[in-house]
């Protein structure tokens, strides 16, 4: 009977990740509009962090790395691109008062063609101390949804990926949804948050 479990679940898994990654890969080849025409106005302390041709998507203020001083976590998009290419970025602040640029990564936030028929996939990111997440969701007949938080490591000094909700339903039985939570160590280790690729991700599972 455990066996028979263990085989069924393996099925969901591959069933969900196989729908994430068609998005995933045909984006390259979609075309979406921008969504810099939603830009918000970014705080004057943070503007050295916006290049020229790049608009400010999203922006959470909190205590990412647990010293007591207020960091931000912003998402820039570059203005005029086709596919939508998103940058998450990681500001923290010194003791003196001054940011410096974190972590960086080019990949977490999923592009604004790969949310499939439903649009731009990106629905924002939160954070909290020593925590943020970042919250997807598209398809067309099967949808879905991906969550994905990451914890700041003292002991490494970065943050790690901490769990992956993935959900999925086909909108003419949503009731049969399928919901899956990876949860390191056991299933996907240490992942720096500069280093974590969606795609690669989902290859491996």
């Amino acid at each position: 009977m455990r066996s028979g479990r263990t085989h069924w679940r393996g099925l969901m898994i591959r069933s969900t990740m196989v729908v994430v990654m068609l998005f995933l890969l045909v984006a390259s080849s979609a075309r979406a509009d921008s969504s810099c025409a939603d830009d918000i106005k970014a705080p004057g302390e943070i503007r050295p962090f916006i290049p020229a041709g790049t608009c400010l998507l999203a922006l959470e203020t909190a205590d990412l790395n647990g010293d007591n001083l207020t960091d931000y976590l912003i998402v820039l998009e570059t203005n005029g691109n086709d596919g939508g290419e998103r940058s998450l970025l990681i500001i923290t602040r010194w003791k003196d008062g001054s940011l410096k640029l974190a972590k960086r990564n080019d990949r977490a936030v999923y592009c604004s063609s790969c949310g499939g028929m439903m649009g731009d996939p990106f629905q924002g990111i939160s954070a909290g101390r020593k925590s943020f997440s970042i919250s997807h969701y598209g398809g067309s007949a099967w949808r879905w949804s991906v969550t994905t938080r990451f914890n700041y490591s003292r002991r490494d000094d970065t943050w790690q990926l901490v769990l992956v909700q993935t959900d999925s339903f086909h909108v003419s039985d949503p009731e049969q949804g399928r919901s899956i939570r990876h949860i390191p160590p056991r299933d996907f280790g240490k992942i720096d948050v500069a280093d974590f690729d969606p795609k690669t991700y989902w290859n491996q599972k």
